[in-house]
């Protein structure tokens, strides 16, 4: 298996997730510069957190202009595996891979502080090594992380199952306290309607390692590997 790691002016978790995927997970991993046109034969892209462009504009609306982005897009239209964290996310809402937009923290505050996730579902390429009703203990560190959509798109959101990952107690209770950031329906993970694509705000390559105070990041990274093997 082969991974790529997109890298953008302002990236800062690209080589956090290299280290991941190629040390503790020892896979082929490369970095993919925003310029480039090819994907180099991976079987999954990483589209990593940081601030591309400097967030000048909006989270990610820069970043969708990137060559290498319409190689992302074509690339998740044959359903190959798309993973986007935290500024990733946000790309790809940009890129209009995902539904919705993100809007600024509830408190108008950047938050940087491990949060609880609720598994809402167990059955896609990135979760399949957790079960349903699972919490995992993870970080964040954004600013713009408070999903939006408007009543229709969540209903179809809901429809087709593409709550991924919801913010919780640490009993896994879905609660308005557990909203750190104010999201619709809790909504820390989001996939597409088919399944290959997803974006999370909380970051899996930080909680990937004991000495990072949490190793249940590794479970996106294992669902992935799991899927592609």
């Amino acid at each position: 298996m082969k991974f790529g790691v997109v890298i953008f002016p302002g990236s800062n978790c690209d080589y956090d997730t290299y280290w991941v995927l190629k040390e503790v997970f020892n896979q082929e991993t490369v970095f993919l510069w925003h310029k480039d046109h090819s994907l180099q034969g991976i079987d999954c892209v990483v589209l990593p957190g940081g601030f591309s462009y400097g967030d000048y504009l909006r989270s990610g609306a820069i970043a969708r202009f990137s060559p290498l982005m319409q190689e992302v897009r074509e690339f998740a239209a044959r359903g190959g595996l798309v993973l986007g964290i935290c500024n990733g996310f946000q790309v790809l809402l940009e890129l209009g891979l995902l539904p919705g937009a993100m809007l600024r923290n509830k408190n108008l505050k950047f938050l940087c502080q491990f949060v609880h996730l609720k598994i809402s579902n167990a059955r896609t390429p990135f979760t399949n090594q957790g079960r349903e009703g699972q919490v995992l203990r993870i970080p964040i560190a954004h600013y713009d992380g408070n999903f939006y959509a408007p009543p229709e798109t969540m209903e179809e959101i809901k429809k087709n199952n593409q709550i991924v990952l919801q913010y919780s107690t640490p009993a896994g209770n879905v609660t308005p306290e557990a909203n750190v950031n104010g999201s619709l329906e809790n909504i820390a993970g989001l996939i597409n309607k088919q399944g290959n694509v997803l974006g999370m705000m909380p970051h899996p390559e930080r909680a990937s390692e004991a000495v990072l105070g949490s190793e249940d990041g590794q479970i996106i990274f294992q669902s992935i590997i799991s899927w592609l093997s």
